[in-house]
């Protein structure tokens, strides 16, 4: 294994190293204004969003590596400390990605990028007409850290295109086709077959890898998620639960490993229980 003492290699390759392993990023494409009135547009994959009461987002317009001057977008919310946070999906990425470009202050990046500009409702920046989800803000706090700048914003108004909206007016994850970003030039698209659910353990409490008997934990086969779907499980099947499912099966198989195969082809389609039915079975 590589092991990296922070402090001992050259900031641009520790950067770089930071970008490979902490992905996919959120893109934050920040809609700001100088107090002259000039318009800035620019993305951040540094953000996220941190509560929902107040609801606060955050994202770094770091110091350029190559200029190291300020970024655009963090001396405008030193000017007017508002933003519009507008949120990228996959019909708008290129175009995105141009606004990235390091154009002279006071060059419209909307204008460069063909990108549609819409007035707020709360802030002086604009929207992006073409964003699926456009967050007005207000900055509360700009934070410097070295070449770290930490713009908090409160969320005050939110924009959501209704085609991007489920039968219960919820944003629907197939419909939105998020974007985000990886290391390097690469991106990676939440949509289709790159999106999977886990329910998530909220209001049941699993029965936990530890109990899963040794024969089926150390298993050659199941792997680590596999042991997880297992240990998710509340209750065990019953014996007579176990007894009535492998009945069905009109199968036998010749080995541990055998069984073991079958149940893993049955966690890949989330039949927990079914696969409980098999491991158990003598």
């Amino acid at each position: 294994m590589l092991t990296i003492d922070p402090k001992e290699i050259p900031v641009p390759q520790l950067h770089q190293y930071l970008l490979g392993a902490v992905g996919p990023r959120p893109i934050c494409f920040a809609s700001t204004v100088d107090a002259a009135g000039n318009h800035n547009l620019a993305p951040f994959s540094f953000f996220n969003v941190f509560a929902a009461k107040p609801p606060i987002a955050i994202f770094s317009p770091n110091i350029s590596g190559k200029t190291g001057l300020a970024k655009d977008t963090h001396l405008n919310v030193l000017e007017v400390p508002e933003c519009v946070i507008n949120i990228v999906n996959f019909n708008m990425v290129h175009q995105m990605s141009l606004t990235s470009s390091p154009y002279p202050k006071g060059i419209s990046e909307f204008t460069k990028a063909g990108f549609t500009p819409i007035a707020s409702d709360l802030v002086k920046p604009m929207r992006v007409k073409e964003s699926p989800v456009q967050l007005e803000c207000k900055v509360f706090e700009v934070k410097e850290i070295g070449n770290c700048n930490l713009v908090m914003c409160e969320i005050v108004k939110i924009h959501i295109s209704e085609s991007v909206l489920n039968e219960h007016k919820l944003i629907d994850q197939q419909k939105i086709d998020l974007v985000a970003r990886m290391g390097g030039n690469w991106y990676c698209r939440a949509h289709g077959d790159a999106l999977f659910e886990i329910e998530k353990p909220i209001t049941t409490i699993g029965i936990g890898v530890d109990t899963i008997p040794g024969t089926i934990k150390n298993s050659p086969v199941l792997t680590g998620n596999n042991l997880g779907q297992l240990g998710n499980i509340e209750v065990l099947p019953t014996k007579e639960e176990i007894e009535t499912y492998n009945k069905s099966l009109s199968q036998t198989f010749a080995s541990e490993n055998e069984k073991h195969q079958y149940a893993k082809t049955l966690l890949e389609v989330n039949k927990v229980k079914e696969a409980w039915c098999v491991l158990l079975a003598n």
